[in-house]
Protein backbone atom coordinates (compact mmCIF):
# COMPACT_ATOMS: atom_id res chain seq x y z
CA UNK A 1 0.00 0.00 0.00
CA UNK A 2 1.48 3.34 -1.03
CA UNK A 3 0.31 6.53 0.61
CA UNK A 4 2.37 9.70 0.81
CA UNK A 5 0.88 12.63 2.65
CA UNK A 6 2.64 15.99 2.16
CA UNK A 7 2.19 18.14 5.22
CA UNK A 8 3.61 21.55 6.07
CA UNK A 9 4.88 21.73 9.63
CA UNK A 10 3.89 25.15 10.80
CA UNK A 11 5.52 24.68 14.18
CA UNK A 12 9.03 24.31 12.72
CA UNK A 13 10.04 27.69 14.10
CA UNK A 14 8.97 26.63 17.57
CA UNK A 15 11.05 23.48 17.24
CA UNK A 16 14.06 25.63 16.37
CA UNK A 17 13.52 27.81 19.43
CA UNK A 18 13.07 24.74 21.59
CA UNK A 19 16.36 23.31 20.34
CA UNK A 20 18.16 26.54 21.20
CA UNK A 21 16.66 26.40 24.68
CA UNK A 22 17.71 22.78 24.98
CA UNK A 23 21.24 23.66 23.94
CA UNK A 24 21.42 26.45 26.49
CA UNK A 25 20.00 24.43 29.32
CA UNK A 26 21.55 21.07 28.62
CA UNK A 27 24.89 21.71 30.30
CA UNK A 28 26.84 18.47 30.04
CA UNK A 29 23.88 16.33 29.00
CA UNK A 30 25.26 14.11 26.27
CA UNK A 31 24.39 10.90 24.50
CA UNK A 32 27.09 9.05 26.40
CA UNK A 33 25.08 9.50 29.62
CA UNK A 34 22.15 7.47 28.22
CA UNK A 35 21.74 3.73 28.43
CA UNK A 36 21.50 2.31 24.92
CA UNK A 37 18.46 0.14 24.20
CA UNK A 38 18.96 -3.33 22.70
CA UNK A 39 18.39 -3.63 18.96
CA UNK A 40 15.05 -5.35 18.33
CA UNK A 41 14.68 -8.00 15.64
CA UNK A 42 13.26 -6.83 12.33
CA UNK A 43 9.81 -8.07 11.48
CA UNK A 44 8.25 -9.19 8.21
CA UNK A 45 7.59 -5.98 6.19
CA UNK A 46 4.39 -7.56 4.88
CA UNK A 47 2.87 -6.93 8.29
CA UNK A 48 3.45 -3.15 8.24
CA UNK A 49 0.44 -2.08 6.18
CA UNK A 50 -1.07 -0.22 9.15
CA UNK A 51 2.17 1.58 10.07
CA UNK A 52 2.75 5.26 9.23
CA UNK A 53 6.43 6.19 9.01
CA UNK A 54 6.84 9.89 9.81
CA UNK A 55 9.57 11.49 7.72
CA UNK A 56 11.06 14.97 8.13
CA UNK A 57 11.91 16.90 4.98
CA UNK A 58 13.31 20.22 3.81
CA UNK A 59 12.59 22.26 0.70
CA UNK A 60 12.94 20.05 -2.33
CA UNK A 61 14.56 17.24 -0.42
CA UNK A 62 13.66 13.71 0.50
CA UNK A 63 10.12 13.44 -0.86
CA UNK A 64 11.05 14.89 -4.25
CA UNK A 65 14.07 12.60 -4.63
CA UNK A 66 12.08 9.48 -3.76
CA UNK A 67 9.16 10.42 -5.99
CA UNK A 68 11.31 11.32 -9.00
CA UNK A 69 13.22 8.06 -8.75
CA UNK A 70 10.03 6.02 -8.32
CA UNK A 71 11.26 4.42 -5.11
CA UNK A 72 8.10 5.26 -3.19
CA UNK A 73 6.22 2.70 -5.27
CA UNK A 74 4.91 -0.46 -3.59
CA UNK A 75 5.65 0.58 -0.04
CA UNK A 76 4.62 -2.04 2.56
CA UNK A 77 3.80 0.83 4.96
CA UNK A 78 2.56 4.40 4.62
CA UNK A 79 4.72 7.53 4.70
CA UNK A 80 3.81 10.95 6.07
CA UNK A 81 6.17 13.80 5.16
CA UNK A 82 6.56 16.94 7.27
CA UNK A 83 8.38 19.99 5.91
CA UNK A 84 10.86 21.91 8.07
CA UNK A 85 12.93 25.01 7.43
CA UNK A 86 16.31 23.43 8.20
CA UNK A 87 18.07 20.62 10.04
CA UNK A 88 17.93 21.80 13.67
CA UNK A 89 14.12 21.83 13.87
CA UNK A 90 14.16 18.34 12.37
CA UNK A 91 16.48 17.16 15.14
CA UNK A 92 14.17 18.64 17.76
CA UNK A 93 11.15 17.01 16.10
CA UNK A 94 12.97 13.66 16.16
CA UNK A 95 13.82 14.15 19.82
CA UNK A 96 10.20 15.03 20.61
CA UNK A 97 8.81 12.01 18.77
CA UNK A 98 7.10 14.11 16.11
CA UNK A 99 8.94 12.31 13.30
CA UNK A 100 10.82 9.01 13.01
CA UNK A 101 13.52 9.70 10.42
CA UNK A 102 14.99 12.66 8.51
CA UNK A 103 18.01 13.74 6.48
CA UNK A 104 20.03 16.79 7.54
CA UNK A 105 23.36 18.42 6.80
CA UNK A 106 26.50 17.66 8.78
CA UNK A 107 26.08 20.12 11.65
CA UNK A 108 22.58 19.51 13.13
CA UNK A 109 23.47 16.02 14.43
CA UNK A 110 26.43 17.48 16.32
CA UNK A 111 24.43 20.30 17.90
CA UNK A 112 21.65 17.87 18.74
CA UNK A 113 24.07 15.48 20.42
CA UNK A 114 25.55 18.27 22.50
CA UNK A 115 22.02 19.03 23.67
CA UNK A 116 21.36 15.42 24.62
CA UNK A 117 18.87 14.79 21.82
CA UNK A 118 17.75 11.16 21.61
CA UNK A 119 18.66 10.84 17.95
CA UNK A 120 21.07 8.53 16.11
CA UNK A 121 22.96 8.75 12.82
CA UNK A 122 21.91 5.77 10.68
CA UNK A 123 23.06 6.57 7.13
CA UNK A 124 25.33 8.96 5.22
CA UNK A 125 25.39 10.75 1.87
CA UNK A 126 28.16 12.55 0.01
CA UNK A 127 27.81 16.09 -1.23
CA UNK A 128 30.65 18.04 -2.78
CA UNK A 129 29.81 21.19 -0.83
CA UNK A 130 29.72 23.54 -3.83
CA UNK A 131 26.14 24.55 -3.05
CA UNK A 132 26.92 25.56 0.53
CA UNK A 133 28.28 29.10 0.11
CA UNK A 134 29.01 32.43 1.71
CA UNK A 135 27.42 35.12 -0.44
CA UNK A 136 27.88 38.89 -0.58
CA UNK A 137 26.22 41.52 -2.72
CA UNK A 138 27.76 42.02 -6.13
CA UNK A 139 28.97 45.53 -5.24
CA UNK A 140 30.13 44.62 -1.74
CA UNK A 141 33.62 45.69 -0.62
CA UNK A 142 33.98 42.24 0.97
CA UNK A 143 36.32 40.25 -1.26
CA UNK A 144 37.28 37.34 1.00
CA UNK A 145 36.42 35.61 4.26
CA UNK A 146 39.15 37.63 5.97
CA UNK A 147 37.14 40.77 5.19
CA UNK A 148 34.25 39.52 7.37
CA UNK A 149 35.99 40.65 10.56
CA UNK A 150 33.88 43.39 12.13
CA UNK A 151 30.93 42.67 9.83
CA UNK A 152 27.47 41.06 10.05
CA UNK A 153 26.78 37.60 8.64
CA UNK A 154 23.39 35.91 8.32
CA UNK A 155 23.24 32.19 9.08
CA UNK A 156 20.83 29.61 10.52
CA UNK A 157 22.15 28.44 13.89
CA UNK A 158 23.31 24.84 14.10
CA UNK A 159 23.04 24.20 10.36
CA UNK A 160 25.66 23.03 7.88
CA UNK A 161 26.05 26.67 6.84
CA UNK A 162 26.89 27.58 10.44
CA UNK A 163 29.56 24.90 10.54
CA UNK A 164 30.90 25.97 7.16
CA UNK A 165 31.11 29.59 8.26
CA UNK A 166 33.07 28.74 11.41
CA UNK A 167 35.47 26.56 9.44
CA UNK A 168 36.06 29.32 6.91
CA UNK A 169 36.70 31.90 9.62
CA UNK A 170 39.22 29.54 11.20
CA UNK A 171 40.98 28.98 7.86
CA UNK A 172 41.18 32.74 7.31
CA UNK A 173 42.49 33.42 10.82
CA UNK A 174 39.41 35.46 11.76
CA UNK A 175 38.28 35.39 15.38
CA UNK A 176 34.57 34.34 15.35
CA UNK A 177 34.01 36.83 18.17
CA UNK A 178 34.89 39.62 15.75
CA UNK A 179 32.00 38.68 13.47
CA UNK A 180 28.40 39.49 14.36
CA UNK A 181 26.34 36.40 13.56
CA UNK A 182 22.66 37.07 12.89
CA UNK A 183 20.77 33.81 13.34
CA UNK A 184 17.82 33.54 10.96
CA UNK A 185 16.17 30.71 9.04
CA UNK A 186 16.64 30.80 5.24
CA UNK A 187 13.46 32.65 4.22
CA UNK A 188 13.93 35.41 6.79
CA UNK A 189 17.66 35.57 6.09
CA UNK A 190 17.06 35.91 2.37
CA UNK A 191 14.80 38.89 2.94
CA UNK A 192 17.28 40.49 5.33
CA UNK A 193 20.14 39.94 2.88
CA UNK A 194 18.21 41.54 0.02
CA UNK A 195 17.51 44.57 2.23
CA UNK A 196 21.20 44.96 3.01
CA UNK A 197 20.74 44.20 6.71
CA UNK A 198 23.99 42.20 6.76
CA UNK A 199 27.26 42.04 4.87
CA UNK A 200 27.15 38.34 4.00
CA UNK A 201 24.91 35.29 4.04
CA UNK A 202 26.08 31.73 4.75
CA UNK A 203 23.53 29.45 3.10
CA UNK A 204 23.00 26.23 1.14
CA UNK A 205 21.21 25.08 -2.01
CA UNK A 206 18.61 25.63 -3.32
CA UNK A 207 18.71 29.04 -1.64
CA UNK A 208 22.18 29.79 -3.01
CA UNK A 209 21.06 28.90 -6.51
CA UNK A 210 17.95 31.06 -6.18
CA UNK A 211 20.06 34.03 -5.08
CA UNK A 212 22.66 33.47 -7.80
CA UNK A 213 20.10 33.26 -10.59
CA UNK A 214 17.82 36.11 -9.50
CA UNK A 215 20.04 38.73 -7.85
CA UNK A 216 23.48 40.27 -8.12
CA UNK A 217 25.58 38.27 -5.67
CA UNK A 218 29.14 36.98 -5.41
CA UNK A 219 30.50 33.90 -3.70
CA UNK A 220 33.49 34.40 -1.42
CA UNK A 221 33.74 30.78 -0.21
CA UNK A 222 32.22 27.34 -0.72
CA UNK A 223 32.06 24.39 1.68
CA UNK A 224 34.04 22.31 -0.81
CA UNK A 225 37.09 24.21 0.41
CA UNK A 226 36.59 23.61 4.12
CA UNK A 227 33.80 21.25 5.20
CA UNK A 228 33.12 17.53 4.75
CA UNK A 229 29.84 18.23 2.92
CA UNK A 230 28.09 15.11 4.25
CA UNK A 231 24.37 14.66 4.73
CA UNK A 232 23.17 12.23 7.39
CA UNK A 233 20.11 10.10 7.85
CA UNK A 234 18.90 10.51 11.43
CA UNK A 235 16.41 8.40 13.33
CA UNK A 236 14.61 8.86 16.62
CA UNK A 237 15.92 6.54 19.31
CA UNK A 238 12.31 5.72 20.18
CA UNK A 239 11.63 4.64 16.61
CA UNK A 240 14.80 2.54 16.59
CA UNK A 241 13.65 0.78 19.78
CA UNK A 242 10.40 -0.29 18.13
CA UNK A 243 10.68 -3.50 16.09
CA UNK A 244 8.08 -2.57 13.47
CA UNK A 245 9.13 1.04 13.04
CA UNK A 246 12.83 0.26 12.79
CA UNK A 247 12.01 -2.36 10.17
CA UNK A 248 10.24 0.30 8.11
CA UNK A 249 13.25 2.59 8.50
CA UNK A 250 15.53 -0.13 7.12
CA UNK A 251 13.40 -0.39 4.00
CA UNK A 252 13.06 3.38 3.69
CA UNK A 253 16.82 3.99 3.85
CA UNK A 254 17.47 1.49 1.06
CA UNK A 255 14.88 3.24 -1.12
CA UNK A 256 16.44 6.62 -0.31
CA UNK A 257 19.92 5.36 -1.18
CA UNK A 258 18.67 4.02 -4.51
CA UNK A 259 16.94 7.35 -5.19
CA UNK A 260 20.09 9.31 -4.39
CA UNK A 261 22.04 7.22 -6.88
CA UNK A 262 19.32 7.68 -9.49
CA UNK A 263 19.39 11.47 -9.22
CA UNK A 264 23.16 11.53 -9.69
CA UNK A 265 22.88 9.30 -12.76
CA UNK A 266 19.95 11.22 -14.31
CA UNK A 267 20.84 14.88 -13.61
CA UNK A 268 18.74 16.51 -16.32
CA UNK A 269 15.63 14.48 -15.58
CA UNK A 270 16.07 15.03 -11.87
CA UNK A 271 16.61 18.80 -12.16
CA UNK A 272 13.49 19.20 -14.30
CA UNK A 273 11.37 17.23 -11.83
CA UNK A 274 12.90 19.00 -8.85
CA UNK A 275 12.19 22.48 -10.20
CA UNK A 276 8.57 21.68 -10.88
CA UNK A 277 8.08 19.88 -7.56
CA UNK A 278 9.36 22.73 -5.38
CA UNK A 279 8.44 25.69 -7.55
CA UNK A 280 11.92 26.69 -8.69
CA UNK A 281 12.77 28.35 -11.98
CA UNK A 282 14.56 25.91 -14.32
CA UNK A 283 17.86 27.82 -14.06
CA UNK A 284 17.90 27.65 -10.26
CA UNK A 285 16.82 24.01 -10.22
CA UNK A 286 19.50 22.96 -12.71
CA UNK A 287 22.22 24.92 -10.91
CA UNK A 288 21.40 23.62 -7.44
CA UNK A 289 21.02 20.00 -8.48
CA UNK A 290 24.18 20.03 -10.57
CA UNK A 291 26.23 20.46 -7.39
CA UNK A 292 24.09 19.38 -4.40
CA UNK A 293 23.72 15.61 -4.50
CA UNK A 294 22.94 12.80 -2.10
CA UNK A 295 25.10 9.90 -3.19
CA UNK A 296 24.85 7.17 -0.51
CA UNK A 297 28.19 6.35 1.13
CA UNK A 298 29.37 4.00 3.84
CA UNK A 299 28.66 5.42 7.27
CA UNK A 300 32.00 4.25 8.65
CA UNK A 301 33.86 6.47 6.17
CA UNK A 302 32.23 9.63 7.53
CA UNK A 303 32.92 9.34 11.25
CA UNK A 304 36.46 10.77 11.24
CA UNK A 305 35.67 13.87 9.18
CA UNK A 306 32.51 14.48 11.17
CA UNK A 307 34.46 14.26 14.43
CA UNK A 308 36.81 16.94 13.12
CA UNK A 309 33.80 19.20 12.51
CA UNK A 310 32.42 18.55 16.00
CA UNK A 311 35.79 19.38 17.52
CA UNK A 312 35.82 22.77 15.78
CA UNK A 313 32.52 23.68 17.43
CA UNK A 314 33.88 22.58 20.79
CA UNK A 315 37.14 24.47 20.40
CA UNK A 316 35.22 27.60 19.43
CA UNK A 317 33.07 27.34 22.56
CA UNK A 318 29.85 26.60 20.68
CA UNK A 319 29.10 23.21 22.28
CA UNK A 320 30.38 20.71 24.81
CA UNK A 321 32.51 17.85 23.45
CA UNK A 322 30.70 15.33 21.25
CA UNK A 323 31.81 11.77 20.47
CA UNK A 324 30.53 11.23 16.93
CA UNK A 325 31.12 7.48 17.06
CA UNK A 326 28.67 7.32 19.97
CA UNK A 327 25.99 8.93 17.79
CA UNK A 328 26.24 6.26 15.12
CA UNK A 329 23.86 3.31 15.01
CA UNK A 330 25.14 1.01 12.27
CA UNK A 331 22.35 -1.60 12.42
CA UNK A 332 21.38 -0.90 8.80
CA UNK A 333 24.78 -1.33 7.24
CA UNK A 334 23.92 -4.89 6.18
CA UNK A 335 20.98 -3.78 4.01
CA UNK A 336 22.73 -0.60 2.85
CA UNK A 337 26.04 -2.23 1.88
CA UNK A 338 24.86 -3.21 -1.64
CA UNK A 339 23.63 0.34 -2.42
CA UNK A 340 26.36 2.57 -0.95
CA UNK A 341 29.70 3.55 -2.44
CA UNK A 342 32.97 5.10 -1.34
CA UNK A 343 33.24 8.77 -0.43
CA UNK A 344 34.17 10.54 -3.69
CA UNK A 345 37.55 12.25 -3.84
CA UNK A 346 37.37 16.04 -3.49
Amino acid sequence: MTTTTPRSTTVAGLFALALVALLVGSGCATRESRVEAPVPERVDPAGLSDLVLKVGDQKGGTQAILTAAGTLDDLPYRVEFSTFTSGPPQVEALNAGQIDVAVTGNTPPVFGAAAGARVSIVSAYANGGEGDRILVAGDSPVRSVADLAGRKVLVAKGTSAHGHLLLQLRRAGVDPESVELIFLQPAEAGSAFSRGDADAWAIWDPYTAIAETTTDVRTIATAAEASNGFWFGLASDDALADARRQTAIADFLVRLAEAGTWTAEHPAEWAAYYGEAVGLAPAAAELSQSRSTRRPVALADTIGPEQELADVFTEDGQIDPVDVAALVDDRYQDVLAPVVGPVPAR
